[in-house]
């Protein structure tokens, strides 16, 4: 379920398993809606989240509030992941919401690449009521500047309220793990002497599911970040000759260490998904690399002891991000009332549910994160954040990367065999779109 495609959906379908675990409530608490006085009307909302999700259960109290203050109705369809599939059929036949939540790549895959996405730029002017701020202060540019831009040159079209993050994850209480990395190594080279010591103490550094390409393939992600290497930039050139850039073979060549050092968890290469997740969590590896969402996976797994922590491969210069917020296709009904509520819920105390109920990140940086979370969210303000795989979308990974990815990734090529093989398969796949 890891796959490129899917990865969003993977994130919010796991997304809630710690906060049912220990069982937190929604915040509580209530204040005046300063944006506007109370009055008539109504909007339609579609949400992504399925009713009985924490996040729902945040947005529900929510939209009480925000009824009991404005007098604004609210009538929201808990659709569920089945929204990214809904949404443009409804745009098309005029029959979508005023109001609806998603992840950022399927607003921008199923709405604003087709220029039917509401620019809410206004939206960031409005005055968050009861805080003396406007959305715009509270919710950090370089959100909206990771995004691609709609037809009309807009990044604007989603307003975050969820943030989540990829990196190497790791028990920072475990004392093996603290001998061998008294601090986060800052250099590839002092990563791979960690893993050395790890090794010659009887831990494996690294656990992978050795059939996912996704979560494996976000090392080369980020080394090619590290070598300053948009992947977008290269899996866009149809003449291949970006394979040719060394600082790409030196990237292979790292991921390669990790292999050839015999650093990656012994047995990997016949496993899926969970396996060894389980084994990492059981402290059989010390990193495991996946997106944020694998602190709630293993919640039931690890015990009170794990103090959870993440890092980024070293070298790499930013971290990436994926958007869970608002969007209004063009053609909604209630513009005005739908952006109220937008404004409504970047409030800290309602958007704090989102940390203490659904246990993930806001894009609000004087909200913390839950503690599993810490070294996630510290990650997060880096004066610049960007999409995983540099927005890369489409079926080009498939085509040309996934699958000579994992045969270096399990030992059956070289690096300068895989730089090859992706550079013509990436020459054939260009030339077959026409």
């Amino acid at each position: 379920m890891r796959t490129r495609s899917k990865r969003a959906t993977r994130v919010v379908e796991v997304a809630t398993a710690a906060a049912l675990v220990l069982g937190v409530s929604a915040c509580a608490g209530s204040s005046d809606d300063s944006a506007g006085a109370k009055s008539a009307g109504s909007f339609t909302y579609w949400s992504m989240w399925q009713s009985s999700e924490p996040q729902a259960r945040v947005l529900k109290a929510a939209i009480a509030r925000f009824t009991a203050q404005t007098g604004i109705k609210v009538n929201v369809d808990w659709v569920g992941r089945g929204i990214s599939t809904k949404i443009g059929p409804s745009i098309a036949a005029n029959q979508a919401p005023d109001l609806w939540d998603g992840a950022d790549s399927t607003i921008y895959g199923t709405e604003a690449s087709a220029g039917q996405a509401l620019d809410l730029s206004p939206v960031l002017k409005m005055k968050v009521p009861g805080e003396d701020t406007t959305v715009g202060s509270v919710i950090p540019a370089k959100y909206f500047a990771m995004e691609p831009k709609d037809p009309a040159g807009s990044d604007t079209y989603l307003i975050p309220y969820e943030v989540a993050s990829t990196g190497m994850f790791y028990n920072a209480a475990d004392p093996v793990i603290k001998a061998a990395m008294p601090t986060v190594p800052t250099t590839w080279a002092g990563l791979l002497s960690v893993c050395a010591e790890l090794k010659a103490k009887g831990m494996a550094c690294i656990a992978s599911e050795g059939a996912d390409s996704w979560t494996n393939e976000l090392y080369f992600d980020y080394l090619l970040n590290a070598q300053r290497v948009n992947f977008n930039t290269l899996a866009s050139d149809k003449t291949g000759a970006s394979w040719d850039n060394p600082a790409v073979l030196k990237a292979a060549q790292e991921v390669d260490q990790l292999v050839t050092g015999g650093y990656v968890i012994p047995g990997y290469t016949a496993t899926k998904y969970p396996a060894q997740e389980t084994n990492w969590a059981n402290g059989k590896a010390a990193f495991y690399m996946d997106g944020d969402y694998v602190t709630s996976e293993v919640a039931k797994e690890v015990p009170a002891s794990w103090k959870m922590a993440s890092m980024l491969p070293p070298g790499a210069q930013v971290p990436d991000a994926t958007l869970f917020g608002f969007s209004i296709p063009k053609r909604a009904k209630n513009v005005s009332a739908a952006e109220r509520f937008i404004a409504f819920f970047m409030q800290k105390q309602e958007m704090s549910g989102i940390t203490t109920t659904a246990l993930n990140i806001t894009p609000r940086a004087d909200i913390p994160a839950p503690p599993q979370l810490a070294t996630s969210q510290q990650q997060l303000t880096s004066p610049t954040v960007r999409q995983p795989f540099d927005s890369l979308a489409g079926n080009w990974s498939p085509e040309v990367l996934d699958q000579n990815y994992l045969n270096m990734w399990h030992g059956r090529l070289t690096p300068a065999q895989f730089v090859a093989k992706c550079k013509a398969a990436q020459i054939s796949y260009w030339k077959s779109q026409g």
